[in-house]
């Protein structure tokens, strides 16, 4: 727990849906072939101000460009983390559709024709999207998301009661994360600042690196939990950790870990670039190494700009929580998944593999994949 956590506590879900106006929805598909999914973060009808960060070797992205404090557009009405590496991009498309359906998106004028009539303006929603590897881990490497699995996602985060936490574990675009030999998964977490300000993050962990101390077998992520959050966790038996770090010796895959800061306070473009530059420190934090040449470690920022902008000193705070709210969720994640056998092969969960690490249930625990539909 870093010094200036002792006082702080997490909102009411501990998760993205703190944040007013943030709502979040899976599609995930498990089985005949597929381990894959797709989440989308509904940033409202006016959108949110948006940074992104991209310091994994092997990106695979959509979009981030405009998210530069120096491109015209202000604004993104939703983002999309899926599965499927590059191919999972197609999944903003059915996002994409969705929104223009309802009028959300950037209104671009079109000029007069010959006849001095100007067509309808043009909706186009502005959909910045990350993929993670997970291709063939379900067992048939051609399963994975395209845009009906973003329209579905789309549909499943409108429908989210923004009073629930959002689902974690294995849905979305945790369906098919493996981190360091261990499932992988999806993990949230908020906090409150001392001025009301809430900062919340969302992290899909699928990386190359690994969220387990080698020296003790806790998680990394969990030290910087806020007071009484991982409570329920303690160092696991030698016997556990020794069994680990023989099996996860050499088992490489390609990965990539996706995350996303949310906050209510106001933040211009370049503030919110750099939120998600320092979120990237909650990453490092986690996840040892992170930022590999098979990772495509992504972190986007954005401000739904419902609290004033903070000063110097507070701006600061908000920083500071970023990284650690993606520390804690990553911590989440991991506790969340569940092992899985497919016909590609078999993960153990954190839970499965140090069965002595975990007691009771965590007090402030969201729904796993398990509630969720």
């Amino acid at each position: 727990m870093t010094a200036d956590a002792r006082d702080q506590r997490p909102g009411p879900t501990n998760s993205l849906a703190d944040v007013a106006g943030v709502r979040v929805g899976h599609h995930t598909a498990v089985g005949d072939g597929w381990l894959s999914g797709t989440t989308v973060v509904l940033l409202g009808e006016d959108g949110a101000v948006a940074g992104v960060d991209v310091r994994g070797g092997g990106p695979a992205t959509r979009e981030t460009d405009l998210l530069d404090p120096t491109a015209a557009v202000e604004r993104v009405h939703a983002l999309v983390l899926t599965g499927g590496s590059a191919f999972g991009l197609a999944a903003a498309d059915g996002v994409m559709a969705r929104l223009e359906a309802r009028g959300v998106g950037v209104q671009v004028v079109q000029p007069a024709g010959p006849d001095g009539v100007a067509p309808p303006p043009v909706t186009v929603p502005i959909v910045p999207t990350a993929a993670l590897f997970d291709v063939g881990r379900g067992g048939v490497a051609a399963n994975r998301p395209d845009a009906s699995f973003g329209a579905a996602a789309h549909d499943a985060a409108v429908a989210a009661d923004p009073a629930q936490p959002v689902a974690s574990g294995n849905v979305g675009a945790g369906a098919g994360a493996v981190a360091g030999g261990l499932r992988g998964g999806l993990g949230t977490a908020s906090v409150r600042l001392a001025d009301g300000t809430t900062v919340a993050a969302l992290v899909a962990c699928n990386a190359a690196g690994s969220t387990v101390d080698p020296a003790t077998g806790e998680l990394a992520g969990a030290r910087v939990g806020l007071p009484g959050e991982f409570d329920h966790l303690r160092p696991p038996a030698r016997v556990e950790l020794d069994a680990h770090l023989a099996a996860a010796e050499g088992d490489a895959s390609l990965n990539t870990a996706l995350a996303v800061i949310a906050t209510d306070a106001t933040l211009s473009k370049a503030h919110a670039a750099k939120l998600a530059g320092v979120g990237q420190d909650g990453l490092a934090r986690a996840i040892r190494p992170a930022h590999s040449m098979t990772d495509g470690d992504t972190v986007f920022a954005v401000a739904t700009g419902a609290r004033p902008a903070p000063d110097f000193v507070r701006f600061q705070a908000v920083l500071a929580a970023g990284a650690d709210t993606i520390s804690r969720a990553t911590a989440h994640a991991m506790l969340a998944a569940t092992s899985t056998s497919t016909p590609a092969r078999s993960w153990h969960s954190y839970r499965d593999r140090f069965p002595t690490a975990v007691g009771r249930t965590p007090p402030t625990a969201a729904p796993t994949q398990e509630d969720a539909t």
